[in-house]
C-alpha cells in the first residue's frame, strides 16, 4: 500500500496502536504456568473490545486471535494447552485489521532468567531493527535493508532466517512488495516509495538460516536452534519512517 491522504495515516496508526497494545499486554502477561490459549483469550478479548479483528483468524482461519510461537517454534505457532515455564523464549505475533486498515507487530523476549543466548538473540533482533530502519528511505533499494539486518546478525556471531521475510501490508495482511528478506539479495533491488506500507520483521538465529513446517500445517520451527524477531509496521516518507505498532 502507498498511503496518501490523512485517512490513509490516521487509519493505519488506529490499527497499529491496538495490535501494538495487544502485544504489549500479552508479554506483560506471559509468566510461568499460563498456557498459550489463554494468552490467546486476552488477545480475543481486546480485539472485540477495540472493534478491530485478528487477521490470521479472519483472512486465514488460523486457529488462534495470534500466533504464539515456543522454543523452537519460530513463528505462526498454533495457541493451546501449552504451558509457558521459566526460561522459555516466546514469540508474539499480533496482526488485525480495522475499517479497511492492516497493522502487523511482534517480538521475541525470555520468560523471567533465561539462557544467555536467548537474551543476546533477542537484543540482537532489536539491534537488527533498528539497522535496517535507518535503510527504509524512499529512494533507496529495498535490498538495503536486509543487508543491515545481515550485517547486524553477522557482526554478534549470529545469522538469519533467509525464507522467513517481511512485506507489504496496508489494505490487507500481505501485499506488495512480497518480501523484505534479513540479507542482501540482488534480484531484490526495488526502490523503496515515499508513502509505502510495510511490515519490517528481522529473524537472527543462533544456527540454523531455515526453518521448517511442522505437521500442524502453520507452525514453523527449527533443528536445532533459538531464534528471535521483532516486526513492526511502518510508513516509508521523506521525512523518516513512521512506526505505527509502538
Amino acid at each position: 500500500m502507498i498511503a496518501k491522504t490523512e485517512e490513509d495515516f490516521n487509519g493505519l496508526k488506529e490499527i497499529g496502536k491496538i495490535v501494538g497494545s495487544i502485544r504489549d499486554e500479552l508479554v506483560q502477561k506471559t509468566v510461568p504456568g499460563i498456557t498459550t490459549k489463554e494468552l490467546d483469550d486476552i488477545a480475543g478479548e481486546m480485539f472485540k473490545r477495540e472493534g478491530a479483528v485478528s487477521a490470521p483468524k479472519s483472512e486465514y482461519d488460523f486457529p488462534g486471535h495470534t500466533c504464539i510461537s515456543v522454543n523452537d517454534e519460530v513463528a505462526h505457532g498454533i495457541p493451546g494447552s501449552r504451558v509457558i515455564s521459566e526460561g522459555d523464549l516466546v514469540n508474539v505475533d499480533v496482526s488485525g485489521s480495522k475499517n479497511g486498515y492492516f497493522a502487523d507487530t511482534g517480538i521475541s523476549f525470555v520468560v523471567g532468567e533465561g539462557e544467555e543466548i536467548l537474551t543476546k538473540i533477542c537484543d540482537v533482533a532489536k539491534q537488527a531493527f533498528e539497522a535496517g530502519l535507518k535503510k527504509a528511505k524512499p529512494g533507496s533499494k529495498k535490498s538495503g535493508i536486509g543487508r543491515a539486518v545481515f550485517q547486524t546478525a553477522r557482526q554478534n556471531d549470529l545469522t538469519v532466517i533467509t525464507n522467513l521475510t517481511g512485506h507489504g501490508i496496508g489494505r490487507t495482511i500481505h501485499e506488495a512488495p512480497d518480501h523484505i528478506y534479513n540479507y542482501k539479495d540482488t534480484f531484490d533491488d526495488e526502490l523503496l516509495r515515499d508513502g509505502m506500507v510495510i511490515a519490517f520483521e528481522p529473524f537472527i538465529s543462533t544456527l540454523e538460516e531455515e526453518v521448517f513446517q511442522k505437521n500442524d500445517g502453520w507452525t514453523y520451527a527449527t533443528e536445532k536452534s533459538f531464534v528471535a524477531q521483532v516486526e513492526h509496521t511502518i510508513i516509508l516518507t521523506k521525512t523518516g519512517p513512521i512506526i505505527v505498532t509502538l
